[in-house]
């Protein structure tokens, strides 16, 4: 790659390693780059692995055209309760709202389940005079003098952030933004997050739940951005980075310090996008997404190559909507602990070693056995170094932990016991894809595996084995697939209007109308952002139910009329629901509209070679293969020596700088012209 080319650099902070892509504008050209993260500070890892990279390739940093990157710090600070000290500013009468949510139950039978406590104490919640009724009538004034003594008393408290929801804000937001202005002139420099602006939508739980976990966010996920802009800039890339949106698409850094609850599933949302990008290429259409990384599994189902979407979801227990990818999430990844209940039963998961100290291989003082080192002692993962030799593995660190953990007190020999924790772990993964695909009715025979992350194409033919996949797509660099997701996906941003009404002429007109007021407010956004208008995509989803339904569907919808728009929604509720009503009135909820700026580039054929499979060849190692096999040489084969369309067979392993592809008896593959690896069951072929 010349120093002289533009380049783009897509990066991905993940809880155990940073990685980092870097695409060569001329010719496509990729290179990869993994340092440890560093969780303190993740903006560090960045900085340093930036500076790393360029000076390897002999790049000029001045030459960076994008700047693009997925993250886990805003997860991560729900899940470890690290974000900012929050106030609550709200409508007399739902001081506690937060705390009582909803009936919904997820442990029924569990007398000992708790709730995890609410984001902002009881005691830095404030009732506020005011009340303005569903058709915008004020009943009560906004209350200013309680407005001002509340902001004061928060001051005092040392908030740092301030959370407001009234009552029907999402359609009338005036008393909101009134009480904004007003705590922001007391309150200088604390950033302030309104329901109305955050989820302007109806159902008070969830919008005031979402703006709680905004604004308890902002403090943090503030500090980290500007921290990581000013590594950006001491690098000397002269663009502003973008960060992925759980959407699938790129947020500004303006977007993404104002609403940080959109970064939730930063990181793995570019991981399916860069995966359904890359399978489109391939010819595949319909794929489960499999990214297991040091932390977490991740999987997506892709249907017609579009990504599923929700806009519902608990991150660590605390319930916020917004639209994103639907991704399920499990704690299985290569940190992931084994270990014995009291009565002597093996689980893995969910606690992880995390990055520090790490699976005891890496030997930096990490004693659990992880599921790394249950692939060490059996030498699926190169026994003495990864990272193509940057990172020493201890083997002998990792059987210790193993045989202390796991092996002794169960009798077993430490073999045993490592391919205990992997059937375990296998078992919690296919659980996951099972929920996804087959407890939905899809027919799971009919996908592709597209598996990624560090860990994921070691344990994907395991995977697919237990689920009933025959076909497994191993993408270029698969351990930093969501950094190159994150140069894969468009600018983009979700606007929304509520009115509940019934479906007819009038109501329909009005929908047609709150579209008109939608599509301007994103025009003037793409606008802001640079976006020319021959680049700009708009797609629009109606949410809507049968009469007496409490809880609505989603019809995209073109808008083209009332009759049309019915029957798409019967078939969409038949889909979701096996039943339609045809006879039964329908009610109009929300109306979304998704506005993206195009700035993907299209994804290019690689330069392969053209040898033998012979020709990448790099010695054989000793590996325990399950299922009674044993100890057995098997061939290693480097990756970027794989030449194109010629068939090899199982077993073997597949190594690269991020990520090792494990291929046991029984299965063949070849690499396509965009350098996956395509991985078939024997008899299956590509036919």
């Amino acid at each position: 790659m010349s120093g002289s080319d533009g380049f783009r650099l897509g990066i991905d902070v993940g809880g155990t390693f940073t990685d980092f892509t870097l695409i060569d504008d001329g010719g496509g050209e990729g290179r990869h780059f993994k340092v440890p993260s560093t969780p303190a500070d993740p903006a560090a890892a960045i900085g340093r692995g930036m500076l790393a990279m360029f000076a390897d390739l002999a790049l000029d940093p001045s030459n960076c055209r994008q700047l693009s990157h997925g993250t886990t710090v805003a997860t991560n600070m729900v899940i470890e309760r690290r974000g900012g000290r929050t106030g609550l500013l709200t409508t007399k009468g739902f001081r506690d709202i937060l705390e009582i949510g909803r009936q919904d139950r997820p442990h029924l039978y569990d007398i000992h389940a708790r709730k995890p406590p609410p984001l902002v104490p009881r005691h830095l919640r404030f009732e506020i005079a005011e009340r303005i009724d569903a058709d915008g009538a004020v009943l009560t004034p906004l209350d200013e003098a309680e407005v001002a003594a509340a902001a004061r008393r928060l001051g005092e408290a040392g908030v740092e952030a301030v959370a407001i929801g009234f009552l029907h804000a999402y359609r009338f937001p005036e008393h909101e933004r009134r009480a904004r202005d007003i705590v922001a002139e007391l309150l200088p420099g604390v950033p302030i997050s309104t329901s109305s602006e955050v989820l302007p939508e109806y159902r008070e739980y969830e919008r005031f739940s979402t703006t709680a976990m905004n604004a308890y966010l902002s403090p943090r996920m503030g500090g980290y951005l500007d921290r990581f802009r000013r590594r950006v800039a001491e690098a000397g890339v002269p663009v502003p980075p973008s960060t992925s949106h759980s959407n699938g698409g790129l947020m500004s850094p303006a977007v993404a310090a104002r609403y940080p609850v959109r970064a939730c599933l930063s990181g793995p949302s570019a991981g399916v996008i860069g995966a359904c990008r890359l399978a489109a290429a391939a010819g595949f259409q319909d794929l489960i997404t499999f990214d297991v990384g040091g932390t977490s599994t991740d999987v997506s189902l892709i249907v017609d190559g579009r990504p599923g979407f929700t806009a519902d979801r608990a991150v660590a227990g605390y319930p916020i909507r917004c639209p994103m990818v639907d991704v399920q999430v499990i704690g299985a990844g290569g940190g992931s602990i084994a270990w014995l209940d009291d009565a002597g039963a093996l689980h893995v998961g969910p606690r992880s070693a995390a990055a520090e100290p790490g699976p005891a291989a890496y030997g930096r003082g990490g004693d659990g056995a992880t599921i790394t080192d249950a692939n060490v002692v059996l030498h699926a993962l190169n026994p003495v170094a990864l990272l193509d030799g940057r990172m020493a593995i201890s083997e002998d660190a990792a059987r210790a932990a193993l045989s202390r953990r796991v092996a002794e007190p169960l009798g077993l020999a430490v073999e045993a016991a490592a391919v205990g924790i992997l059937r375990i772990a296998v078992a919690n993964m296919a659980r996951a894809i099972r929920a996804i695909s087959t407890e939905q009715g899809h027919e799971v025979e009919n996908f592709v595996l597209a598996a990624y992350g560090g860990a994921g194409p070691l344990h994907a033919a395991r995977v697919a084995e237990e689920v009933g996949i025959d076909t497994i797509l191993v993408p270029p660099s698969p351990g930093t697939l969501c950094a190159r997701g994150a140069l894969l996906a468009d600018i983009s941003s979700d606007f929304v209007s509520t009115e509940v009404a019934m479906l007819d002429e009038t109501s329909w007109r009005g929908l047609l109308e709150r579209h008109q007021a939608l599509r301007a407010g994103a025009e003037d956004w793409l606008t802001s952002e640079g976006i020319a208008p021959g680049e700009r995509r708009f797609r629009v989803v109606v949410e809507a139910r049968y009469l007496g339904q409490n809880h609505e569907i989603q019809v995209a919808s073109g808008l083209d009329g009332l009759a049309d728009f019915a029957r798409a929604f019967h078939r969409a509720h038949r889909a979701t629901h096996q039943y339609d009503l045809a006879a039964a009135e329908i009610e109009l909820v929300n109306l979304r509209l998704t506005a993206s700026g195009l700035l993907a580039r299209p994804v290019r054929p690689m330069d392969l070679p053209q040898g033998a499979v012979a020709d990448a060849v790099d010695g054989e190692r000793r590996i325990y293969l399950d299922g009674g096999a044993g100890w057995s040489m098997v061939p290693v084969l480097r990756r970027e020596r794989l030449p194109a369309a010629r068939p090899f067979e199982g077993p073997c392993v597949v190594e690269e700088a991020t990520s090792t592809t494990l291929v046991p008896a029984g299965l063949g593959g070849r690499v396509d012209g965009y350098g996956n690896i395509i991985l078939t069951r024997e008899g299956k072929g590509d036919d």
